[in-house]
């Protein structure tokens, strides 16, 4: 049974806490590429980025969000019944369309209680430290067998520090490897007390130009680069990732300029190009949102073989997806 069947949109525990409580969108198992062996992501909700090519939609706004996959919906009528806000029509003979202004969460949920189809499902859950260390230990003989552990992902976790702490050290306590997958785009304030915890920095560098990235992500690269180095003096190991989306951010110059600048740091395990894929495309329509990418094709695999022999000569290893 998974999260989204077994914690209410406000789990029991999480009402009643007096520990931090966060917003947790989804629990990835089995994951390794994203730090050392064998894995457990994450997924905590919020982001300051709007990254045109964001594979994880579902995780930039800091609240619960309904997702509608049509292609579940098997037209049966009972979300319009359950719905007190009647917020949901139908829409065609196997469809319905919601008005999400007027849906009522994140105090109601009644949509998704009925729907066993999964076509609606909640996209966020307030859950205690412990719960989602309980659902983290249940891999815990493959990350002991294999060197892995958990990795705090999203969204930006930065953008919940107080609960990203308080989950960095629950983890370490409980003898678990941690690492954090971040745009470093968050103060430095937040981010330091993190540190102390972790045992792998998974850095994003989306593009060097400050424009572009702007252009790109909506903020500026000015403190993420200033951020990188601060964790790189702290001596912590680093995996810088570049996500290599055609036409935007893979031209020779600049990832001359990315490798360029990661060899001036000390602490960099490896720059990983991370190929382009479509695979989060489908869940901006689910969001009701348009993709702004749409009709983008992910590189061949000789094209991106051929990028990365541009970095050979750099003195930091350099790999094709971690």
């Amino acid at each position: 049974m998974t999260l989204r069947k077994r914690f209410q949109l406000y789990a029991p525990k999480a009402a009643q806490a007096t520990e931090p409580v966060g917003l947790v969108s989804d629990f990835q198992r089995f994951s390794i590429h994203d730090g050392p062996g064998i894995r457990t992501i994450v997924f905590l909700k919020g982001c300051p980025l709007r990254c045109q090519w964001c594979q994880n939609p579902e995780d930039i706004l800091p609240r619960p969000e309904l997702l509608y996959i049509r292609n579940n919906c098997i037209g049966c009528g009972k979300c319009l019944e359950a719905c007190p806000a009647r917020c949901i029509t139908a829409d065609g003979p196997r469809g319905v369309a919601i008005d999400k202004a007027a849906c009522r969460l994140p105090e109601c949920g009644a949509c998704q209680a009925v729907c066993y189809a999964n076509a609606i499902t909640i996209c966020g859950r307030h859950l205690t430290v412990d719960e989602v260390l309980e659902e983290v230990e249940l891999d815990r003989e493959f990350y002991d067998r294999s060197g892995g552990g958990v990795t705090f992902s999203g969204g930006e976790p930065f953008a919940q520090p107080r609960f990203l702490l308080a989950l960095a050290r629950a983890a370490k306590a409980r003898g678990l490897d941690t690492a954090v997958e971040t745009s470093g785009s968050a103060d430095w304030e937040a981010m330091l007390p993190v540190m102390a915890h972790l045992d792998t920095v998974l850095y994003d560098v989306k593009h060097m130009d400050p424009q572009t990235h702007r252009r790109l992500t909506g903020v500026d690269n000015a403190r993420i680069l200033d951020n990188l180095r601060r964790v790189d003096a702290l001596g912590l190991p680093i995996r810088v990732r570049v996500p290599l989306v055609p036409g935007l951010n893979d031209a020779p110059e600049n990832l001359r300029r990315t490798a360029a600048f990661v060899a001036g740091l000390s602490h960099v395990a490896a720059l990983d190009l991370l190929p382009y894929h479509r695979m989060g495309e489908p869940k901006w329509g689910q969001l009701e949102k348009d993709y702004p990418l749409r009709g983008v094709s992910p590189h061949a695999r000789e094209e991106v073989v051929a990028l990365a022999a541009l970095l050979e000569d750099s003195p930091v290893r350099v790999t094709i997806g971690g």
